[in-house]
């Protein structure tokens, strides 16, 4: 049995890094007793070094190894066969189907023009007037191709448009110079062959300008039919020529103007007719 401990007597002091026992283990003795012996005995020269035969042996081990890894990241890289194969599979249906849509969408348009051309036939002997008025709406709504003198408005990207997103030509900046050109009195007009109509939408998606649903790319050319001197007096008086000059001065983008005595700018997908009532009438029926 042990005596009681006397309360007269002082307690030992408790060493102050009594807490920090595991640190100073690693910050004063941070190797492991076992090496630090054998790190003594090859510095007194008791130990014999090692053999040329063992470093050898360590080092095809080692460039084994290297190589083994390396093997093995490429064949984990490697696309699988399956997968090479579906994507093939894949590249050739979208190949396929788009040269199928490209046929049918000529197809179309041959056959439209045959309609077209039978009906005008029919209706030469019957009435006249009524063929020359067919004519003008299909002039007027976009679904006939236009020929004749104009001008062509060409707006490119500018040079840091690939580091600097003010650089791009937005959509704002192809309506504007369409309203203007609308306004000059052109008869028609086109974006890189896609030709607008009452009903033509020109915006953005993401980084894409989609003319009637359809990607252009630039440079963007604008075909514009009609009175060559009007079109280029209207232009160069409108807000789209100081918008075009300032964009160019700040961001680089290109504008070009130039006159022709024949520009032929295509037809447009023909409209669905959803609804129609008589002009003068307002019945409320859609």
């Amino acid at each position: 049995m042990m005596p009681d401990a006397d309360p007269a007597q002082p307690r030992p002091a408790r060493a102050v890094d009594a807490s920090m026992t595991l640190l100073n283990e690693v910050m004063h003795r941070p190797l492991d007793p076992g090496y630090a012996a054998a790190a003594g005995r090859r510095a007194r020269g008791e130990e014999a070094p090692r053999a040329a035969v063992t470093i050898v042996v360590l080092l095809v081990v080692a460039i084994v190894l290297g190589f083994g890894t390396a093997r093995a990241a490429i064949e984990l890289r490697k696309p699988q066969p399956g997968v090479v194969a579906a994507r093939t599979l894949l590249q050739d249906e979208i190949t396929s189907t788009r040269a199928e849509v490209a046929t049918l969408t000529a197809q179309n348009a041959a056959l439209g023009t045959s309609i077209d051309t039978l009906r005008d036939s029919a209706l030469e002997f019957v009435d006249p007037e009524l063929v020359r008025t067919v004519a003008l709406d299909g002039f007027t709504n976009g679904t006939v191709a236009a020929k004749g003198p104009g001008i062509t408005v060409t707006v490119a990207d500018g040079a840091d448009a690939a580091t600097d997103p003010a650089a791009f030509v937005q959509d704002s900046d192809l309506q504007s110079v369409v309203n203007a050109l609308w306004s000059a009195g052109a008869e028609a007009i086109a974006i890189n062959g896609q030709r607008l109509t009452a009903t033509t939408s020109i915006r953005s998606a993401g980084s894409a300008i989609l003319v009637d649903l359809v990607g252009v790319a630039g440079p963007y050319e604008v075909v514009a039919i009609g009175n060559r001197n009007d079109l280029e007096t209207g232009l160069a008086r409108s807000s789209a020529a100081q918008q075009l000059s300032a964009l160019g001065s700040q961001y680089g983008i290109k504008t070009s103007v130039a006159t022709h005595e024949d520009l032929l700018v295509p037809a447009g997908p023909t409209r669905v007719l959803f609804s129609a009532q008589p002009l003068g009438t307002d019945n409320g029926d859609k």
